[in-house]
């Protein structure tokens, strides 16, 4: 029997975890949201950590606001880079193995083809670069660590997330004006819980970094009109091509990973 520590589990890839649970009785959860759990505290992480005997700690909780990360650089590089700190510390001190989920935002975007593990990272936003602080400082303490690289990761049923604002917009009769000017994967959280609980804690794959993705490159234009489409909303829904769409962060044009 294995015992995981989620960390962040209000969050959409937390609440994931939670409603896939019973699917694995072989596994013992603790799930930790993070008003329970603050990952900047490591006293608090250090003391949890010395309380749950875990053999791994799946660390779910994160600064992912991409948009106001700009505005409070501070509060992303508290959450992202010392709260992993803290935990890969707390994990080092009680031999707990670690996954870190990360994010294609360690990259630029200039990139013509898919990313690889192997390639040079250059965060163009405040995110990335946290996340990227993340990954660093995790490499540096804690050897038994899984670094999980994903892309534009949604539920169809938690979290504020592309998937469920499209929805809720087109239901209400909203003019959508989505851009073009991006690429990446979108990534269901099902599947990458899935790949996660079945490849890293029940299977044997070696430490490292990893990328996972649902594999489909496109738009966030393309992905709007899936999204409409899978719900029956296309003839519904008012969908504009927005080529200029403006915002705070700067987005890797290209973010998909191989």
């Amino acid at each position: 029997m294995r015992r995981i520590l989620v960390t962040g589990a209000g969050g959409q890839l937390g609440l994931t975890f939670q409603e896939i649970a019973d699917d694995f009785p072989e596994i013992t959860f603790d799930f930790k949201t993070s008003e329970e759990l603050d990952v900047a505290n490591a006293s608090q992480v250090l003391a949890t950590f010395q309380n749950g005997e875990y053999d791994y700690c799946i660390n779910c909780a994160a600064y992912t606001n991409v948009e106001q990360a700009e505005n409070y650089p501070e509060k992303a590089f508290e959450i992202n880079a010392d709260g992993a700190r803290n935990i890969a510390n707390a994990c080092k001190e009680n031999k707990v193995t670690l996954v870190q989920i990360s994010t294609d935002y360690v990259f630029d975007g200039e990139k013509g083809t898919a990313y690889k593990v192997g390639d040079d990272t250059n965060p163009i936003n405040v995110y990335g670069r946290s996340k990227l602080e993340g990954e660093k400082l995790i490499r540096e303490i804690l050897p038994n660590h899984y670094i999980i690289r994903t892309s534009w990761l949604y539920s169809k049923k938690h979290g504020h997330n592309f998937y469920l604002t499209i929805l809720r917009k087109a239901q209400a009769e909203e003019e959508l004006h989505i851009t073009n000017a991006q690429r990446g994967c979108p990534t269901n959280t099902e599947n990458l819980v899935k790949f996660i609980l079945l490849q890293m804690v029940l299977g044997n794959k070696p430490f490292g970094i990893y990328h996972f993705t649902d594999g489909k490159p496109m738009t966030w234009y393309d992905f709007a009109k899936q999204i409409l489409e899978e719900n029956g909303l296309s003839e519904k829904a008012k969908l504009v091509l927005d080529a200029n769409y403006r915002t705070l962060a700067k987005r890797p044009k290209n973010s998909v990973l191989s």
